[in-house]
């Protein structure tokens, strides 16, 4: 295949990558401490933790969890909490025990958590005392025989941990009740483990790291398993991709989505990591108000996000007297990047907000645009090294620059498979190795890649694809807009017409301004029927929006 890409490539970034620097990410974390460790490595509400730090916390934590009865290398530990110190900790502490981490959403209903547990085969977990009562009605019904419990406040400095965990439970009340006989405090496990060091564990390319959960392209949640060397080779692709625009040991990285999604993992948790930078850690992003207050205390060089998570920060006061001096990176991806948000982003800080690309499968990153990009270009960049994309037919077949298919990735980075599902596995993953991503997309003549849409979220009005994407982009375009999700409504005589739902930034907005707007850039057909105002507009927890939830 003819990389047409390869001409525009970032200068200095390799065609592909080497994958033999590191056995497992247990070797990555273990050189940085070598490398960095004095320096400060995560910090979160006004604690920070050196890298010699994290290697003593996760050494005891991971010399506990050894010590547990039952627990065999390979088997999985549920970690489902916010953005807290004890997220990374656990983390590493479990990797470097030679367990599998299945990463939890503490927002999980009963039934949620109840099927990931179970699907997973996870024998022990380590819960946020918040989310505790989620797990006692269920955990009877599940393989969790080990339970570590946290308060949020565990790890900052005395008296503020004391302050903040009176706080949380006693005057915001958002301990709810429970009992969870047998479970164990997370500072009593560390205080057990610290007898002991671990004992080390060899772990390889092919071990598991991560039953990473996702919807993938249909139905239940299923565990994309990745491995320490599918994780090592995304780390080392989005390292070479950086390189030039950082440097080692002084980087300060905004880490506002959950540690347990896979964009911040291996985009900030470990690329960041690797080069001895600093994450910051925020615990609670919507609160938007206390977001930008800590944004203002801080000279940060990076900030990983989702669009609307941007557009947040750029809608709450104060946002314009944080210093932008210091940042380098602005980079969004979980969702489509809109132009003007990335527009707006630049105005403000005076950086570019680039857009990147990938998925839970692909561990994640799969295209990123170039750091050295001069502003917003309405793609997804160009494929990292050591990584194929390639735009195919409903029948696989290779379509030509230009033509609009489904964008298909073939690299290191590409999953194991789907945890226990090889029928769900063979569906996405062909017997050549191309993973099938569900993402409507075309390559242009200079080889970026566009994303189109999401398959299933195609709308077919009287026989013509409409795309979601296109129609959002447009409507956002406009002043009075704060958000807006479009999506295809049942319709007698078209088959479906468009629906567009949309959070007001102007009180006075309404239906024929958007409608007059949209005529403006949409030929007929695409000009949403229906509109709908709401308050808000239903998100996951990393903030995209859900269509789903809009049907």
């Amino acid at each position: 295949m003819e990389k047409v890409w390869l001409k525009n490539y970032p200068p200095g970034v390799p065609e592909e990558i080497e994958l033999d620097t590191y056995q497992s990410i247990n070797d990555v974390f273990e050189q940085a401490v070598e490398r960095f460790g004095d320096k400060p490595c995560f910090s979160n509400l006004g604690t920070t933790l050196s890298y010699d730090d994290m290697d003593r916390y996760t050494d005891q934590l991971a010399s506990y969890l050894q010590s547990l009865p039952g627990m065999a290398k390979g088997d999985r530990v549920a970690i489902m909490m916010p953005n807290v110190l004890q997220n990374p900790i656990a983390i590493f502490a479990t990797l470097r025990a030679g367990f599998t981490v299945v990463n939890t959403n503490p927002l999980y209903t009963p039934r949620e958590l109840k099927h990931q547990l179970v699907d997973a085969g996870a024998k022990a977990i380590i819960v946020v005392e918040n989310f505790c009562h989620t797990l006692e009605e269920v955990i009877e019904q599940t393989p969790v025989r080990h339970v570590v419990t946290t308060q949020l406040g565990d790890m900052l400095h005395f008296p503020k941990s004391l302050i903040v965990n009176l706080v949380v439970k006693y005057v915001k009340k958002m301990v709810p009740a429970f009992s969870l006989p047998g479970r164990v405090g997370f500072k009593d496990a560390l205080a057990q483990g610290s007898a002991r060091r671990h004992a080390t564990v060899a772990c390889g390319h092919e071990d598991l790291a991560f039953l990473q959960y996702t919807g993938g392209t249909t139905g239940v949640a299923k565990g994309a398993m990745l491995t320490h060397g599918n994780m090592i080779a995304n780390m080392q692709q989005a390292s070479s991709w950086i390189k030039n625009a950082v440097e080692e040991g002084s980087e300060v990285i905004i880490t506002a989505l959950p540690l347990y999604h896979i964009f911040s993992l291996t985009a900030n948790c470990l690329t960041f990591m690797k080069i001895g930078a600093l994450n910051y850690l925020i615990t609670n992003p919507r609160d938007m108000p206390g977001f930008v207050k800590e944004l203002q205390g801080l000279r940060f060089t990076a900030i990983t996000g989702v669009n609307t998570l941007f557009n947040g920060l750029m809608n709450t006061p104060g946002f314009e007297k944080i210093d932008f001096g210091p940042l380098k990176v602005s980079l969004g991806g979980g969702m489509a990047v809109q132009q003007p948000v990335a527009e707006r982003w630049q105005k403000l800080t005076g950086i570019p907000l680039l857009e990147a690309y990938g998925l839970t499968e692909t561990s994640p990153a799969v295209c990123i645009n170039p750091l050295n990009l001069k502003e917003y270009n309405g793609s997804i960049g160009l494929p990292v090294p050591s990584t194929e994309v390639s735009i195919q037919d409903s029948e696989g077949r290779l379509l030509p620059q230009g033509e609009t298919g489904e964008m298909c990735v073939r690299g290191p980075q590409v999953m194991k498979g789907y945890w226990q599902r090889p029928e769900e596995t063979a569906k996405v993953i062909s017997e050549d190795g191309w993973l099938k991503t569900g993402d409507v997309a075309q390559m242009d003549e200079q080889g970026y890649f566009r994303i189109v849409d999401r398959l299933k979220d195609m709308i077919l009005v009287s026989g013509f694809n409409v795309f979601p994407n296109e129609i959002e982009a447009v409507i956002a375009s406009h002043d009075g807009v704060l958000e807006v999700g479009v999506i295809g409504e049942p319709d007698e005589d078209c088959g479906e017409v468009v629906k567009a739902v949309i959070v007001k930034k102007d009180p006075e907005l309404d239906e024929a301004a958007i409608v007059e707007h949209c005529r403006k850039y949409l030929t007929g057909y695409k000009v949403p029927k229906i509109i709908e105002f709401r308050d808000e507009l239903p998100k996951t927890n990393v903030g995209k929006i859900l269509r789903r939830e809009l049907r």
